[in-house]
């Protein structure tokens, strides 16, 4: 007895179905265009938008309130009102950071034409420090440890090492992102100290519209 494989036969396949199957397959691969194009649709629209992003948060403002170690004498706690009474530099250093190490022959240079630099030593261990200026010199009239780098962030670092000019009345003026160099030095910083000293040679406030185009 031959045994035959029986299996039940499929119904015709209709015109209809063939035209539904096909419609199923467009769609199926409408379906990626459509979802490519709501996405292209919302980045549009989204990057028209105007986007604020803050590096600063310090900047025309007086430096932000502290109390912090003197770094060469860490029993004593430096405030405000230990800061120059006339313009200077606060320079964001440490120990650890390669930039710093290249910055610092030019701060000393400046420490020489008479600039006066007020040092934050940022989230650096003491004898780091130490080692750091004993080697490469101390270009500070005073600086200041600031271990957890709360102080730093309030004034808007970005990154070490960086630079806030800072007027008479303790104002910043200007925030130099990166290493000072010569370069910088005379373009930016140098026409900025210029006008804030002379204000304060005057005892008068800095003209905003000088500051607004000089300490860009």
């Amino acid at each position: 007895m031959t045994k035959s494989n029986h299996f039940p036969e499929q119904p015709p396949e209709t015109k209809g179905n063939r035209t539904m199957k096909k419609s199923q397959i467009r769609i199926w691969f409408l379906i990626p265009l459509i979802i490519f194009a709501a996405v292209m649709v919302m980045l549009y629209f989204r990057l028209g938008q105007p986007t604020d992003i803050v590096t600063n948060t310090a900047l025309e403002r007086p430096v932000p309130p502290f109390e912090l170690p003197l770094l060469s004498d860490t029993s004593r706690i430096m405030t405000n009102d230990n800061l120059p009474d006339e313009p200077f530099l606060m320079n964001i250093w440490g120990s650890w950071c390669p930039t710093c190490i290249i910055e610092h022959p030019f701060l000393m240079q400046l420490e020489e034409r008479g600039v006066n630099l007020v040092g934050v030593n940022y989230k650096d261990d003491i004898g780091g420090s130490f080692g750091y200026l004993n080697r490469g010199g101390d270009p500070f009239s005073m600086s200041i440890q600031d271990l957890s780098g709360q102080f730093a962030l309030d004034l808007g670092l970005t990154g070490a090492p960086e630079t806030f000019t800072v007027d008479g009345e303790g104002v910043i003026r200007q925030h130099i992102v990166g290493e000072i160099n010569e370069s910088n030095w005379q373009d930016r910083i140098e026409p900025c100290l210029t006008v804030l000293n002379d204000a304060n040679d005057n005892n008068v406030s800095p003209d905003a519209i000088q500051v607004e185009e000089v300490c860009k």
